[in-house]
């Protein structure tokens, strides 16, 4: 199944077992972001912004080290409650051997604590780098950082998802889900940035970019 399909099937699932004012307040959420005229992420062209978090194995890994060794396939995600983020890395993860034939490497960034990193990274089988960021400073520094408005806060605690505590952070906190492709100067080769989050990046499109690189 590809990608795209397994968004559409999620979605379908999503329509199908959720009831119609909890539809409406996402569907809200993602209207209001795209009509907001705010210029989420960062540019092609702009130098990536560098960074150090922990891996879920609790080693520190910093950005342009990485890139040392080749360009970086950078991507975030809400964490791994999300099912549309779970079909996202598990394409991405049957595309690794691709990214790296072409000397390129995965780095998937959510705010989940550590714990739940390391216990997502292990339920999927990922095999790429999966880094915590809490607090969401790197997710600031790519300017896709949001606070989850109070409608949104209150579905979620209604079906017993404490976003702070899953995080481990006092704050309500996400990431729009966004892909870099950055190249081994540190420059941003191409930007995916969408506030709907049922929609990603297509694996064929990353391919395509890095043959760019």
């Amino acid at each position: 199944m590809s990608l795209t399909q397994a968004l559409a099937e999620a979605k379908q699932q999503f329509i199908a077992h959720t009831p119609m004012e909890i539809q409406m307040e996402m569907f809200r959420q993602i209207r209001e972001q795209q009509e907001s005229g705010i210029a989420y992420g960062r540019q092609e062209g702009e130098k990536a912004k560098d960074f150090t978090l922990k891996n879920a194995l609790g080693e520190t890994v910093n950005l342009y080290d990485e890139l040392s060794r080749g360009p970086v396939v950078l991507t975030f995600y809400r964490g791994g409650w999300c099912p549309f983020c779970n079909s996202q890395l598990k394409a991405y993860q049957k595309l690794l051997p691709d990214i790296e034939a072409l000397g390129g490497q995965l780095i998937a960034v959510s705010p989940q604590s550590p714990d739940n990193t390391l216990s997502h990274q292990e339920k999927e089988a990922l095999t790429f780098q999966v880094l915590s960021d809490t607090n969401g400073l790197v997710a600031a520094l790519y300017n896709i950082l949001y606070d989850v408005p109070d409608y949104i806060q209150n579905i979620m605690k209604q079906i017993g998802m404490n976003l702070a505590e899953y995080n481990a952070t006092n704050r309500w906190i996400l990431p729009i889900p966004s892909t870099f492709m950055i190249d081994e100067s540190g420059i941003i080769r191409s930007a995916y940035v969408n506030p709907d989050f049922m929609q990603r990046l297509a694996p064929e499109t990353i391919l395509q970019e890095l043959r760019k690189i």
